[in-house]
């Protein structure tokens, strides 16, 4: 008997110890204390360990959610209790009826919010020189499943941390630190982007949705999971306040809810009075960040979401940081001095700063947010389905209540973009089904409608409505505050589409219907001959044209603008033949091709020119998103360093050259200049080569002899000023006729901060081919132009001036009247060449397609 009670007892142990769960440290997986000084893991290595945890814990599940624009997969890792995790499926059903059903009955919305938790996302290190989230993440997931301290907030809440929002970004910085590691330019900056096209930009992209990390993290928020907290995890300088939580600074963003306000405010005050009670530092508030403009990952804030941003003080990257007292600062808004005040309660008094201190602010941090959640769990569910009911409401109640875009546009092209950019934010667009004439416009059956009683009303309001920034000052008759980024994001305007306006209640369901699947306008059969006439004002038409080019196609364009055939076309039109070929790439069409038996008079036959695209050793973000534009569009060209144009002989490889916003001292001498002073280099001697002297007369030889050189905002500066040009044995020394006059209408109280400007345009062919005699710029206050009378060999022009009042199309704009007269535009000859200079960026974040044609129209 006893003997048969020892083995029951034996065989009962060992399945509890089978049963038992043993989870893997950081420190077992990774070999090092994550955080620890000048140690770094992988991506795949920070998988390979949420892999491994998944397996030992059912409190863990890891999803896969897309790919980066390098090919990686992006994941998701939730971790709660296992049962919420084995339930995870029903409760992502639960936050999507809660989010966005506002149908729901009181005891429907009960039940949910009786069985619902609350999602709270972390997005991590998108920043990739700001390791300190991701290198958190495996800490964070060790103490949250390791025993029983959490389970009761995990039984409520589920954390959902997207792994890394920059995979390729996080594995080119490890690499390029642990490259380093040990030389003098250990933690020191990396001279290349952290992302195939964009780098620090990645977090302005959450209108526009251009990258595919952005759209696989949108997709959580909008479409897929409907977490009902969010928070972003950033770093930021070295020596100010060790951590930002909210509230925010002023300005705030005026459409969003007074109540999201206060939760955000509510998480940030908690993770002040937690980080504060662990005896954590230099925690800040209310200071240098504000709320105004979307863009960022938190753009879900104006779609329902509880959003927040937190940044901690970074170290050099995993290199230690010793700071002095004397060198800690406050910020620029908010925190005019490094003393104890409301905003900073506990300053940090300096030292030694560690990567090991960041993990200690994000672990802490992140778990003061899980705890808050689980707390108010069922007044979050039921404020998100509050809020949902609320905006619904106010579409139906209060003006606007529909945007109305017709269907005839002058590029169609784009109102298709915009109406697929919409659904894929989540919103609701409908078509008329029969004509209606409000506020005195008659509108026909495909005209698109926007209603603004749907749940993300907000976020449609804003990104439809033109931009007026809320001036903002900290004393009576003070300064305003200034943005922190831009100032206008209107997608209409910015994709250069009318639309209208309504605010009367005046569209019934009945005559409008959704747009379920993709939209399109292309619902035309090609004929098998004859010619398709593609309209120079539509952005597919240049894409489809080089397209047509690059298979070998003639491709004609048309010099004026004429009536041929009953079919209206502006001048620079392409005319293409119809063919087995080009029909398949014609079919690629998002709108409805013209076509005619015959091939309009007067026309050209259209090439692609050869393009080099000038980028410094130290990337430029806007040379990226210049990339970025050409790539999509299919357009060929190669990229050049500034050390290839001192080696010369452009033109025989060149027709044109493409110079982005890059600062003009880094492209000549392969350093930055401030206040008129050479900044040494951080970076290795291989990223620290300009283009020198030779560069600028490789440039001006090449122009001489009959290249084109478009250049944009800070590059235009290269062209400033005293150049000079040797032909053989012979010098010339000349000035192109112009300069900017930004400076000098600075002092005079001009001021305009990322702002859509009205600029008239001159019919100057070929540049302002499908352009109308206005066009809206993305502008900033850096570059007004003014031409001068020529000498010599050169002549000049001016493409688009400013003129009149209301200059301002979205945004925020200070002395307008003084901008009368300049220009933002000019084509200048010298020799048989010619040279392009905007003070706009054409591109600028692949926001602006109102503005590609210029920089196309240079192309073909």
């Amino acid at each position: 008997m006893k003997r048969a009670i020892t083995l029951l007892l034996s065989f009962t142990i060992g399945i509890l110890f089978s049963h038992a769960q043993v989870i893997t440290s950081p420190e077992e997986h990774f070999g090092f204390t994550p955080g620890a000084d000048r140690m770094l893991f992988k991506y795949n290595q920070v998988v390979e360990y949420l892999r491994k945890v998944e397996t030992q814990s059912p409190m863990v599940k890891l999803t896969p959610i897309g790919q980066t624009a390098m090919g990686k997969n992006l994941y998701a890792v939730f971790v709660s209790s296992k049962e919420n995790i084995a339930n995870l499926d029903r409760l992502k059903e639960i936050n999507k009826q809660l989010a966005i059903n506002y149908s729901l009955n009181n005891a429907e919305r009960e039940q949910m919010v009786a069985q619902g938790k609350v999602f709270v996302m972390a997005t991590l290190s998108m920043h990739s020189t700001e390791v300190g989230p991701t290198q958190a993440l495996p800490t964070i997931i060790y103490r949250l499943i390791s025993g029983n301290t959490f389970s009761n907030a995990l039984n409520n809440v589920v954390y959902m941390a997207v792994v890394c929002h920059n995979p390729d970004g996080m594995d080119m910085v490890v690499d390029y630190y642990n490259q380093f590691k040990g030389s003098k330019y250990e933690g020191g900056p990396m001279p290349f982007l952290y992302q195939k096209y964009v780098g620090h930009d990645n977090n302005r992209d959450f209108i526009t949705l251009t990258q595919p990390e952005t759209k696989a993290i949108s997709r959580l928020t909008s479409q897929e999971w409907f977490p009902q907290v969010m928070v972003e995890k950033h770093q930021m300088g070295l020596t100010g306040p060790r951590y930002f939580v909210p509230p925010y600074h002023d300005p705030i963003a005026q459409n969003v809810d007074a109540e999201l306000y206060t939760w955000s405010n509510l998480f940030g005050q908690n993770m002040l009075n937690d980080l504060t009670s662990k005896g954590l530092q230099g925690v800040s508030q209310q200071n240098l960040f504000d709320n105004y403009w979307p863009g960022s990952t938190e753009t879900c804030l104006w779609k329902n979401v509880i959003s927040m941003l937190t940044e901690a003080a970074s170290a050099k990257v995993a290199t230690p940081v010793y700071i002095e007292p004397t060198e800690l600062t406050g910020t620029s808004k908010g925190l005019a001095e490094y003393k104890k005040g409301v905003n900073m309660l506990l300053p940090w008094p300096g030292g030694w700063w560690h990567l090991s201190d960041i993990v200690a602010l994000e672990v802490e941090s992140t778990i003061s947010m899980l705890q808050t959640a689980s707390k108010y769990k069922e007044r979050i569910l039921m404020f998100r389905n509050d809020i949902c009911k609320k905006q619904v409401s106010l579409g139906k109640t209060i003006a606007p209540y529909h945007y109305i875009l017709p269907a005839n546009q002058q590029d169609p092209s784009e109102l298709v973009s915009l109406v697929n950019l919409l659904k894929e934010h989540g919103v609701n667009v409908y078509r008329l089904k029969q004509n209606i004439t409000i506020q005195n416009q008659n509108f026909l059956p495909g005209d698109i409608v926007v209603p603004l009683a749907q749940p993300f009303r907000m976020f449609i309001k804003e990104v439809m409505e033109p931009q007026e920034f809320p001036e903002r000052r900290l004393e009576e008759g003070g300064k305003v505050l200034e943005p922190y980024d831009i100032t206008s994001w209107s997608l209409p305007l910015h994709k250069g589409l009318t639309c209208f306006t309504i605010n009367n209640n005046a569209i019934d369901n009945s005559i409008i219907e959704p747009i379920q699947s993709s939209f399109t306008l292309n619902q035309k059969t090609l004929p098998e001959k004859g010619f398709a006439l593609l309209p120079s004002t539509v952005n597919q038409s240049y894409k489809l044209a080089v397209k047509c080019l690059k298979s070998g196609v003639q491709v004609e364009r048309t010099n004026e603008h004429t009536v041929f055939d009953g079919i209206e076309l502006p001048a620079g039109s392409f005319c293409i033949p119809l063919n087995e070929k080009t029909r398949q790439v014609l079919n690629d069409a998002n709108f409805s091709i013209m076509t005619s038996d015959v091939k309009p008079n007067n026309t050209s036959i259209s090439k692609i020119r050869r393009i080099g695209l000038l980028e410094s050793q130290v990337q430029s973000m806007d040379a990226g998103w210049t990339k970025f534009i050409l790539d999509t569009y299919e357009i060929p060209y190669t990229v050049i360093n500034p050390s290839q144009v001192a080696e010369g002989n452009l033109l025989s490889k060149f027709d044109l050259v493409i110079i982005p916003n890059t600062n003009a001292t880094l492209l000549k001498d392969g350093k930055y200049k401030r206040n008129g002073q050479v900044i040494p280099s951080v970076y290795p001697e291989i990223y620290t080569k300009g283009m020198g002297q030779k560069g600028i007369e490789a440039l001006t030889e090449f122009i001489q002899n009959g290249g084109t050189v478009l250049a944009w905002e800070q590059a235009t500066e290269l062209f400033e000023g005293t150049l000079s040009l040797k032909q053989g044995n012979v010098s010339e020394e000349f000035m192109l006729p112009f300069k900017n006059n930004a400076k000098e209408v600075q002092k005079q109280g001009f001021s305009c901060p990322g702002s859509l400007v009205r600029l008239k345009l001159k019919p100057v062919y070929p540049f302002t081919f499908g352009l109308a005699d206005e066009l809206g710029i993305f502008m900033r206050d850096s570059y007004l132009f003014e031409t001068q009378v020529p000498s010599l060999d050169m002549d000049r022009r001016v493409i688009g001036y400013f003129e009149g009042k209301s200059k301002l199309l979205s945004g925020y704009l200070k002395g307008e009247e003084i901008m009368d007269g300049m220009t933002a535009a000019i084509w200048l000859r010298k020799g048989k060449g010619q040279v392009i200079l905007l003070g706009f960026s054409p591109i600028f974040r692949a926001s602006v397609p109102s503005n590609y044609k210029i920089l196309f129209n240079t192309i073909l």
